[in-house]
């Protein structure tokens, strides 16, 4: 039986605020990490971004889906890594939801729509509880 992911009010105020920084890894095993603005919660149990450059990012997620996100409010000492699977979607609704969402901001179409499943989350807040498995 799959764990129920359970976002905190917390975890929501760090996403909304914070910059996303995302971590993917190529079919060698090397990583890939970067920022990624257009990253958003979709829903309790996922996350949904705009794929623009279709550059290593795209590569990796159609390779083997494996992502990391990681917020982190430096100020207080606070954040938290996701990690899960990611798929990119160039139509349907996943993708019309991402035109709909570039159109907003003020951003260009994008190649694809990403969708990232939280699988686990952990912390990263300074101190005793750095990197322990939120239950």
């Amino acid at each position: 039986m799959k764990k129920m992911i359970n976002l905190t009010e917390e975890m929501k105020e760090i996403i909304k605020k914070q910059l996303a920084i995302l971590a993917t890894v190529d079919e060698f095993g090397n990583p890939n990490i970067g920022p990624k603005r257009s990253m958003r919660l979709y829903d309790e149990k996922s996350f949904m971004f705009n794929e623009n450059t279709g550059g290593s990012t795209q590569k990796n997620i159609k390779n083997n889906g494996k992502m990391a996100i990681a917020y982190i409010d430096r100020e207080n000492l606070k954040g938290y890594r996701f990690v899960g699977t990611a798929k990119l979607y160039t139509d349907g609704k996943y993708f019309e939801d991402a035109v709909k969402w570039a159109e907003k901001n003020n951003m260009k179409v994008p190649k694809a729509a990403g969708v990232f499943t939280i699988e686990k989350i952990f912390t990263l807040h300074s101190g005793a509880q750095a990197g322990k498995e939120v239950k």
